[in-house]
């Protein structure tokens, strides 16, 4: 049986690992486990001018607390949006620190099918940073042209509440069709059909160490 005490979720920018997986994120700090969240982009370059440049710095911190994210386990670096790709190198320097600070019995990070260059590169070099831990890809139906469901966490109504909860601390992301809580909810409800649920996310797994 896995043993999961420690987990790791890699966000390309903040709310990628909320809207990924925070109902587990959820599931796992009311269980006690020690959840850490690092988030590379910042994104202050993509917002209107009429926020500040923290805006999501300060979304992201607000979210994962609603999650149980310690600020202690919140990771935020300040790359680039879109721009990761030239910094591939530097970013897995960056992961492997992290592995050996953290070291995560299990790692969630953007799926393999994920079209955005930014997921692309967080997904590459952590499959390289973490290769001797346990580790799944999270969804993002926008941007997945295949998903590969085989693995399943099966949520509470409680947990998918909090995960909605988190999301709508993103004031400045809130006019994006997948913020809308119903959608958030509707994919649940269709990934908990699967599992024989109510509710659930559903991951890709690339390896599991025992």
């Amino acid at each position: 049986m896995l043993t999961v005490n420690k987990i790791l979720v890699l966000a390309p920018h903040t709310d990628d690992g909320e809207l990924g997986c925070g109902g587990t994120i959820a599931k796992f700090c009311n269980e006690g486990k020690e959840v850490f969240y690092a988030a590379f982009c910042l994104c202050s370059k993509s917002l209107p001018e009429s926020l500040s440049a923290n805006t999501l710095e300060t979304e992201c911190k607000n979210a994962t607390s609603r999650l149980g994210i310690p600020a202690s386990n919140l990771i935020l670096f300040n790359y680039e949006v879109r721009e990761l790709p030239a910094s591939r190198q530097q970013i897995l320097e960056e992961l492997l620190q992290l592995n050996k600070q953290i070291r995560p019995d299990l790692v969630l990070l953007p799926a393999a099918s994920d079209v955005h260059q930014d997921h692309q590169v967080i997904h590459q070099e952590g499959l390289r940073a973490f290769k001797n831990t346990s580790f799944a890809g999270y969804e993002l139906p926008w941007n997945n042209y295949s998903f590969r469901t085989n693995f399943f966490m099966k949520l509470t109504e409680q947990e998918i509440d909090k995960k909605i909860e988190a999301l709508s601390q993103y004031r400045s992301q809130s006019h994006r069709n997948y913020m809308n809580p119903d959608f958030i909810r509707s994919l649940a409800k269709v990934r908990g059909v699967q599992c024989d649920n109510s509710y659930a996310e559903a991951f890709e797994i690339y390896k599991l160490i025992s």
